[in-house]
């Protein structure tokens, strides 16, 4: 039986529902070489009873609006198991147990900005103001992590972090880790000599294995209290803090 937070519709069905602002890309991606390949490989594998999440793999562009995108944080691929991942990078379904990543964001939101971490997972609030939280893999399967890592998704990605980047108006970036930081290429591709409007905030990986190391440890980086000074410098509020429960 798949999980709730499990794969049930095909990936046609799941482009087709993809807001209009984002579909220029995910449309040129899906009728693309790597895109056909991608969804033939993908339907292949849940026809052979392979449980495959998220339920809702756009769900990251369906909660943040292109033009109102201010803050992008990037993740490698989905969580691999029950209930967790759904469609958002670092974030678990509500009532689902915080993972020990998020954990230390939470840690890192209380040392920067005075925030009670919350009880429960879900960064829908996030989302929903306009941090755009994708994973650079959208699909995993089962109890198996990067198991879609390099099957094509990729292409995709890195094409929404390009777009984003090129888009009027400033952002802020921030990239954890050196899968996050390698995508930085693509926020500078723009700049052509000039000045960036995008603030680029680097530090290591919040899982347990790298926060605390050097020589950019993520504990103590104050990510989230620049993002906030660069958007309040500009007159926008942003706001970190989450429900406590749903």
């Amino acid at each position: 039986m798949t999980p709730a937070n499990g794969l049930t519709t095909s990936l046609t069905a799941q482009f087709d529902a993809v807001p209009p602002d984002w579909r220029d890309l995910t449309e040129a991606f899906r009728h693309s070489a790597a895109g056909q390949a991608l969804i033939e490989r993908i339907e292949q594998r849940r026809r052979a009873g392979v449980i495959v999440y998220p339920g809702d793999v756009f769900a990251a562009l369906r909660l943040t609006r292109r033009d109102r995108v201010r803050v992008v944080i990037l993740g490698q691929d989905p969580y691999h198991g029950p209930g967790q991942a759904h469609g958002l990078a670092f974030s678990v379904l509500s009532g689902v147990k915080v993972p020990p990543s998020l954990r230390n964001i939470y840690k890192e939101l209380q040392r920067d900005l005075s925030i009670t971490p919350p009880t429960q997972g879900c960064l829908n609030a996030w989302a929903q103001q306009g941090v755009l939280l994708l994973n650079t893999t959208l699909t995993v399967e089962d109890g198996a992590p990067a198991s879609h890592a390099a099957w094509g998704w990729e292409v995709l990605t890195d094409a929404i972090i390009n777009a984003v980047a090129a888009d009027p108006g400033p952002k802020v970036f921030m990239l954890w880790g050196a899968h996050a930081q390698r995508k930085r290429t693509l926020i500078d591709a723009h700049n052509e000599g000039r000045l960036s409007p995008h603030l680029v905030l680097q530090s290591n990986h919040p899982s347990p294995l790298s926060a605390s190391r050097g020589p950019l440890p993520f504990l103590g980086n104050g990510h989230f209290s620049a993002a906030q000074n660069f958007w309040g410098d500009r007159g926008e509020a942003l706001n970190w803090r989450l429900p406590c429960v749903f």
